[in-house]
């Protein structure tokens, strides 16, 4: 089911929308939903500051939160789905995808799965830029703010810029990705013109449950270690300062039942989680999160829950530009969980797709699909999570 979300920013001067999507530098070549809103962007200095990330208050509305409402009269108060998928950008075979026909949709035909469900959350593996210098990586990716649009029209509702490649073109690369985030049509998070707007989360009613989606990254590289956004600093959310994502979690717990956090996290190829994940998601399910979840691996990992909160470690590549060395880097699809209105999870789904020649995920059927699930499933052996109540 679709709906109509219009967001207004409680930041002390500035109007901004926030979204979500993602990819990672490893070595590799209901009525309409869409969300609308109007976006005032200040001024943004992209100049490094050494000041740490400033921490959300743990109680009462985030700051910097954008928040949005579903129309009067669609809500019920029972259930809602929400979709996930992994990293996107559109370099290489999938820059032309900017161009695909409406019926088609920059994601293909798996743009159903997304539009059927109330919420969809990706992440946006760039920045949004035509200017900057490229950071000393192997790997920069840039794309137009026109990706923005080509997601929204593609079933997505929320964006995560909270990853290694968001400010791959240097200050003004990021200025002009603040400046597009500003202008979205869909809400863009994890990325921000201090710590306050980057930590912030995205609160929505969807059919009358209340929603906080919020994003940061644990990948330990140079966007991590450069533009880490601070208190007078433009950048991304870390979840390397764990007090600050932790606050934060909490601050949105206040605001909604609801809780999603997606990460940029694990190791490059890797399809266990490290030491690291599964110790954030323990310290994220014990502030209160809903769901924790993930991607930068460039492969699948497995979910199942801790407790009452449900993890994935992994959703692999989604829309991606080049093949990989990685195992089944090209086995990706879209995981769709059932949550209650009082945050619990109640079931999971997943879509599983094969990423093809022009780097589109197309949905898998027959053999192939339960060949696909049965591999999905075997991934959570190593995660030590339970599977998801049926």
């Amino acid at each position: 089911m679709h709906r109509t979300t219009v967001g207004t920013a409680a930041a002390a001067a500035t109007v901004l929308l926030l979204s979500t999507v993602a990819g990672c530098g490893g070595p590799e070549p209901s009525a309409d939903r869409a969300a609308t809103g109007t976006a005032t962007a200040a001024p943004a200095s992209a100049t490094p500051d050494p000041t740490g990330a400033a921490t959300a208050a743990p109680t009462g509305p985030a700051p910097g939160a954008s928040e949005g409402s579903a129309p009067a009269g669609t809500g019920t108060g029972g259930s809602i789905t929400v979709a996930f998928a992994g990293d996107v950008h559109f370099e290489g075979r999938t820059a032309s995808r900017l161009g695909a026909a409406k019926a088609d949709t920059a994601l293909g035909p798996i743009s159903g799965t997304l539009s059927a469900a109330d919420l969809a959350v990706l992440n946006l593996e760039t920045a949004i830029t035509s200017r900057g210098k490229a950071e000393p990586k192997t790997y920069t990716f840039r794309t137009t703010p026109k990706a923005l649009d080509a997601l929204k029209d593609a079933g997505v509702d929320v964006v995560s810029q909270a990853n290694n490649h968001a400010v791959d073109f240097g200050p003004d690369g990021l200025a002009d990705t603040l400046a597009a985030k500003a202008a979205s049509p869909i809400p863009v998070i994890g990325i921000g013109k201090d710590a306050e707007e980057a930590y912030a989360p995205y609160v929505t009613t969807v059919r009358g449950v209340k929603v906080a989606v919020l994003a940061a990254s644990q990948v330990n590289e140079i966007t991590n270690q450069k533009w880490r956004a601070g208190a007078r600093k433009p950048g991304i959310a870390s979840a390397l300062d764990e007090n600050a994502l932790l606050h934060a979690v909490a601050a949105a717990k206040a605001q909604a039942p609801v809780v999603l956090v997606y990460l940029h996290w694990g190791d490059e190829g890797v399809a266990c989680p490290t030491r690291a994940q599964t110790s954030l998601a323990k310290k994220l399910a014990d502030a209160g999160a809903t769901a924790v979840v993930g991607t930068h691996a460039h492969t699948m990992l497995g979910a199942g829950m801790l407790g009452k909160t449900y993890v994935s470690y992994g959703f692999g590549n989604f829309l991606w530009y080049g093949t990989s060395n990685y195992t089944a880097s090209d086995e990706t699809g879209v995981t769709t969980l059932t949550v209650t209105a009082d945050g619990r999870v109640t079931g999971e789904s997943f879509t599983p797709a094969h990423i093809d020649g022009r780097g589109v995920p197309v949905p898998q059927t027959g053999n192939a699909a339960k060949a696909a699930q049965q591999r999905r499933d075997g991934l959570r052996g190593c995660t030590g999570l339970a599977a998801v109540p049926k």
